[in-house]
């Protein structure tokens, strides 16, 4: 196996590229209020810590009555523990909101992004791998969640702070903000060319770990095999290399933030020091008081605090744009098969529904120049059942996939009981329609959830009742618990059969005027191809049912066959008619009989 190539991605990312977000964010506008208003009150309470200081340096430990003094002095501590109080109150409620914020936001997108993805018609996991979804899911959010649980939080109190530091510096000390604001655009400069270099190799990071996550995910979902052609080193092997890529990717961004932190830290101590040596041959020069100075100096340090963290916020919002704009790009996809916008009702019929392919051409995406059907046309009947047969590649499962609107045909039309079945929404077309694949799908569940899975609201009884009409029943009743016996990951502890009879009891139960029948019974041992064969035929009755079969003995009973080669209809008529006319068909009886 060979990995993907990873899809080429925008790799100029920006903090506005957050604003995808905003949808999400606005249904909580109250709690964002509240969380701002806190903010405030936070950042409020750290801008008067200083005064409260001056207060307490110039009026509090002036020489005078001892008396006097003492009082003055309780009630400037009392004046800063007010202001603790309310920093510490303010801070308590902005933590919680925020953190309410994240994890609800973030919840709110990975369940959009996932239901959005669920709704993506088969071309687009031609050419995207589910690790890298699931990657996503789980990375990507994650990130997000930091950024708006924590990170912005942070980033605004700071900012807050900052021009409330800036503005006090310009009221109190002109001449020193001035030499401070100089050096500020000194920082802020590089740290911008800094910023874009972080932003470049966050990006890049995250898609190196998207493509480890694919690599395993496919691996682990064929681990037979892997293990079958001893193949586990190998496979270690190549995760290895990845995971090395995206560790390599990871330690370049570390080193370009680790210069950007260690730049602003070295250039707010600067700022800090320039300051404080202006503040004292001020104090020295008689032309400020010692409070006054303990209040510059104080908010030099809310300065230059405000300006470090702003750095590090900055660095954690370039690689939550990265990821938002990823998800941002699954959002924006939009699946080339989609529901009308007044969809026609559709008919419920009894005893099956009637189906009619009037001139079908069709091309899958991934193959343009070759058609999978050209100008197939075809009548069925209500209750009829018909196979549909012929070599591998004759166009059989796409008749399948183009009924169940999992892809659109080029040309014609596909009439579900008289109605386009694009004129049918998606929802509607399917409901009337079940399916038994070749390869079951069993679900990480109970044998009752996975029966239950074919129509959800159905008691115990139905379900029991669907398992017995499929043959299920038996085998079910053997299991340690029952029905509610946990099948393992892809049903591993159920064999073949067992799995087949699974699905159809889950087709039985829907009760769907028209089943499709995949190969049921071609990987199936003689004995358990009887009672899947008996749980098929019962499964039939009274319903439209279409056949894919390779092994021509299962349909010589069937009403009619339908045999396709390179996309076209070439044949069709009972099994005695088609044996008769020497075509397709009786080469392919001849092939397998008389073996």
């Amino acid at each position: 196996m060979t990995a993907a190539a990873p899809t080429e991605r925008p790799k100029s990312t920006t903090p506005t590229a957050l604003g995808g977000l905003r949808p999400f964010m606005r249904p909580y506008r109250l709690q964002i209020g509240l969380a701002v208003l806190f903010l405030i009150g936070a950042a409020a309470a750290t801008l008067l810590f200083p005064v409260a200081l001056r207060h307490l340096i110039d009026g509090g430990l002036v020489s005078g009555d001892r008396g006097t003094q003492a009082v003055a002095l309780r009630g400037h501590f009392l004046q800063l523990f007010g202001v603790a109080v309310a920093l510490g109150l303010f801070s308590a409620a902005r933590f919680y909101l925020v953190s309410w914020l994240g994890e609800r936001i973030t919840a709110n997108l990975r369940n959009a992004v996932y239901s959005h993805v669920l709704r993506q018609s088969p071309q687009f996991f031609e050419t995207t791998q589910t690790g890298e979804v699931l990657s996503r899911l789980t990375t990507d959010t994650t990130l997000v969640q930091t950024v708006v649980g924590s990170s912005l939080s942070m980033g605004l109190r700071n900012a807050f702070m900052g021009v409330g530091a800036v503005v006090m510096l310009v009221w109190t000390n002109p001449y020193v903000m001035l030499q401070v604001s100089l050096i500020i655009l000194l920082v802020v400069l590089p740290s911008m060319w800094f910023g874009r270099r972080v932003r470049k190799l966050s990006r890049a990071s995250q898609d190196r770990v998207a493509d480890s996550s694919a690599i395993a995910a496919e691996v682990l979902n064929a681990i037979p095999i892997v293990q079958s052609y001893t193949a586990e080193d190998r496979e270690a092997q190549r995760f290895a290399d990845s995971t090395e890529q995206a560790f390599g990717t990871a330690v370049k961004r570390s080193r370009a933030r680790a210069g950007l932190v260690a730049f602003i830290i070295i250039s707010t101590a600067a700022l800090l020091l320039w300051g404080l040596y202006q503040g004292t041959q001020a104090v020295i020069a008689g032309e400020i008081t010692a409070g006054h100075l303990g209040q510059t100096v104080v908010y030099i340090i809310i300065l230059a605090g405000a300006v470090a963290v702003l750095g590090e916020v900055y660095g954690d919002l370039l690689r939550a744009a990265g990821a938002s704009e990823r998800l941002m790009e699954l959002l924006s996809l939009e699946s080339p098969v989609q529901s009308p916008g007044a969809p026609v009702p559709a008919v419920t019929p009894q005893g099956g529904s009637a189906l009619r392919f009037e001139d079908i051409t069709f091309h899958y995406p991934s193959r343009p120049a070759q058609a999978a059907l050209a100008g197939f046309s075809l009548e069925v009947k209500p209750g009829q059942t018909v196979a549909l047969v012929g070599p591998s590649g004759a166009g059989k499962s796409t008749v399948f996939g183009l009924l169940l609107r999992y892809y659109d045909p080029a040309s014609g039309v596909i009439a579900l009981d008289g109605v386009p079945i694009h004129q049918l929404s998606l929802h509607e077309l399917r409901s009337h329609i079940g399916i038994v694949p070749q390869d079951p799908v069993i679900f990480s569940s109970s044998a009752l959830e996975n029966i239950r899975y074919g129509k959800p609201g159905a008691s115990d009884d139905e379900v029991r009742a669907a398992a017995h009409a499929a043959f299920a029943d038996e085998f079910i009743a053997q299991l340690p618990e029952g029905y509610n016996t946990f099948l393992g990951e892809r049903g591993v502890r159920l064999s073949g059969g067992q799995r087949q009879r699974i699905a159809i009891a889950r087709a039985m139960l829907k009760n769907p005027p028209l089943l499709l029948l995949d190969e049921a019974t071609s990987a199936l041992d003689a004995q358990s191809e009887r009672m899947v064969q008996a749980a098929l035929e019962s499964a039939m009755k009274d319903r439209t049912t279409l056949v894919i079969a390779h092994r021509l003995a299962t349909v010589q009973q069937v009403d009619h066959i339908v045999v396709l080669d390179h996309g076209r209809l070439v044949e069709q008529g009972t099994h005695a008619e088609l044996v008769a006319q020497g075509g397709v068909y009786a080469g392919l009886a001849a092939l397998q009989f008389n073996a």
